[in-house]
């Protein structure tokens, strides 16, 4: 098996239009949250949301090719870009044809969605659909857009797996690359819900917190006043690649991947099972192939949406599988800043994380003032600011509607 490295990353999120600005804001406890402002949600029971500020696409691209793209492709294109510059990739001096592309988002171009059908449904009679509905809204056209714009012709996909997509894409990467059947792999997640149906679907759910007077403190993990997620947008990009391409291309290592776990919380649509056994498994897993004991892991980035059941079953899990060593280890939720960007929050995690592993920080919980009462008190959650510890294994979980649970282990890399 070939070791595999982080050697690029990029970012577009709601606290940070590019890595450094992102990390930055992550350390010094940022809350993404405002008031929406890309339609009038004065209507619906939740009117805030982790936007990208004053986020224009002609900043980054022409105004043919914006079209052409629905915001959550902009997005990953951005990302994408930043973590390629950040590699320093001369895809003409590489084998193309083992350069591969596996990119998520749990919903693709939910925004071009439902502009096109609003726009149907008013002129039925008549029906005139843009000629890039269809390229522009499916999942998977992110992928191919980044491939096509760099000519990389190894493998190239999109694992659909509502809030564990990206953290999906980037195991699958590791795994293509550790077996030998890739060199370099540019992977992550993006999304861009923040649109009327999708808020409006959400609210239906009860799933979303409705403190419209307190949003910028709204998303706050394992607090016993949660009331639900704050739905966020943005992207990240990792570039990954064994260990003999980035030696041989004398790139900078951020850290390295050692172990992806995935299992099924085979128990509710979006439910996660009381006794977190999905999560349970998925953390297990991934420590089995890193080829290490619980005891070893410093730090995890949970996924904790400040959900009332979702916090609580991920903790509970943690405790199981950690019992021995859980005061020696670090807990944070990086959500309670961004909020929750669904597919594309794995890639924006494993990026927190893996700066973690690399400068020996790890970010705040924000927000959460009142533990939970069945969440204990003698966990480290990190709270209200950031935290210097030596990180050498790091673990961000994420799970997602269907009860898809993955979990990515990092280690700090030594030659």
């Amino acid at each position: 098996m070939k070791r595999v490295v982080i050697t690029g990353l990029g970012a577009i999120t709601p606290i940070g239009r590019t890595v450094k600005q992102y990390w930055d804001n992550l350390l010094k406890g940022t809350s993404g949250a405002g008031k929406i402002t890309r339609f009038d949600a004065n209507k619906f029971k939740t009117q805030f949301a982790c936007e990208i500020k004053d986020y224009q696409p002609l900043d980054y691209f022409d105004r043919k090719e914006a079209r052409k793209l629905d915001r959550f492709s902009q997005y990953g294109l951005i990302s994408a870009e930043e973590a390629i510059k950040d590699a320093k990739l001369e895809f003409s001096k590489l084998d193309i044809n083992r350069i591969g592309v596996i990119f998520s988002s749990g919903i693709g171009g939910f925004e071009t969605f439902e502009k096109e059908i609003i726009n149907y449904t008013n002129n039925h009679f008549n029906p005139r659909f843009n000629p890039f509905f269809i390229t522009k809204i499916i999942s998977n056209g992110l992928s191919g857009i980044i491939s096509i714009k760099h000519r990389l012709r190894g493998i190239n996909y999109c694992p659909v797996t509502a809030c564990a997509s990206s953290t999906q894409s980037i195991i699958q990467s590791f795994n293509y690359i550790r077996l030998g059947k890739a060199d370099i792999i540019i992977t992550g997640g993006s999304e861009a819900p923040i649109t009327e149906s999708s808020i409006g679907g959400f609210n239906a759910m009860r799933a979303m917190s409705t403190d419209n007077e307190n949003y910028s403190s709204a998303s706050k993990p394992f607090d016993k006043n949660r009331d639900g997620f704050v739905v966020g947008e943005g992207a990240g990009a990792l570039i990954i690649e064994s260990l003999d391409s980035a030696i041989k291309r004398n790139a900078k290592i951020y850290a390295e991947i050692v172990g992806g776990g995935e299992s099924s919380d085979a128990y509710h649509i979006t439910g996660t099972h009381p006794e977190g056994l999905g999560a349970y498994l998925a953390m297990q897993n991934g420590i089995k192939e890193a080829n290490i004991t619980p005891k070893e892991v410093d730090y995890i980035n949970a996924h904790a949406t400040s959900t009332g059941l979702g916090d609580l079953s991920e903790i509970t899990a943690i405790k199981k599988l950690f019992e021995s060593n859980i005061d020696n280890i670090q807990i944070s939720a990086t959500k309670s800043m961004t909020g929750h960007l669904l597919g594309g929050t794995g890639a924006i995690e494993a990026i927190s994380t893996c700066l973690s592993v690399n400068t020996d920080l790890i970010p705040p919980t924000i927000n959460t003032t009142e533990i939970d009462e069945n969440i204990s008190k003698k966990l480290n959650l990190s709270l209200g600011k950031k935290t210097s510890k030596k990180v050498y294994y790091a673990l961000s979980n994420s799970f997602g509607f269907g009860g898809h649970c993955a979990a990515l282990i990092l280690k700090k890399y030594v030659s």
